[in-house]
């Protein structure tokens, strides 16, 4: 099993000084979150959208990195469910891989991701040498373990009137990283579960502070 992913070349039309990777949400695909590339004013930056690998139960063409249907509280602890530790290894051993075939490392790639998306961008972008990560309406998997390295600096971006991962998640989440002493831009909008134009501004101010 492996991950199979939309690349996006730099607009500049030269080899890319930075990495983009973006992590769709439960029951969405690539091509879903693709259209966030060109919204962004990165010319020297690649994006790399991939597929989660495992297929939607409800819908035709829909991926997802783990099931939710028996974990829509997002307050457990689901760290240890089978298909995220698939995933989560899968995501881990292809992230490395990228430096090979985009000449990028990962001290110049941000990892980010939506919904379930941003769930697996903490879970596996805070043990990774990443220059930045970038959650968009998270939340946490279960615990966070102390550690030695610096973690990367993080963007929360939350709605307030999220209705389907409650702002109560992404305070969790804030806060139990922040006892970490983890570098967080964290803010909370008046929209839904969505990425807006707020949003879209919020990672390009990121983006350029963190990679330039």
């Amino acid at each position: 099993m492996s991950l199979n992913a939309i690349a996006i070349p730099p607009k500049s039309g030269k080899p890319p000084t930075g990495l983009i990777v973006i992590l769709h949400g439960w029951g969405a695909n690539a091509q879903d979150v693709a259209f966030l590339c060109s919204m962004l004013e990165l010319p020297n930056d690649q994006f790399v959208v991939p597929d989660a690998p495992f297929p939607h139960p409800q819908g035709i063409g829909g991926k997802m990195w783990y099931d939710l249907s028996e974990n829509l509280t997002f307050g457990g602890d689901i760290s240890m469910q089978s298909d995220l530790v698939t995933s989560r290894q899968l995501l881990t051993d292809w992230l490395i891989s990228l430096e090979a075939s985009t000449g990028v490392p990962l001290s110049k790639t941000i990892l980010g991701g939506f919904s379930q998306g941003g769930a697996m961008t903490l879970d596996v972008g805070l043990h990774l040498p990443l220059a930045g990560l970038m959650v968009l309406s998270g939340y946490l998997h279960g615990a966070v373990s102390p550690q030695e390295s610096v973690y990367p600096p993080i963007l929360m971006v939350h709605g307030r009137q999220d209705s389907v991962v409650p702002l109560s998640a992404a305070r969790s989440a804030h806060d139990r990283l922040s006892t970490l002493n983890a570098t967080i831009t964290y803010k909370e909008f008046d929209m839904g579960h969505e990425i807006s134009p707020l949003v879209l501004s919020a990672m390009q101010q990121f983006i350029q502070k963190t990679i330039g």
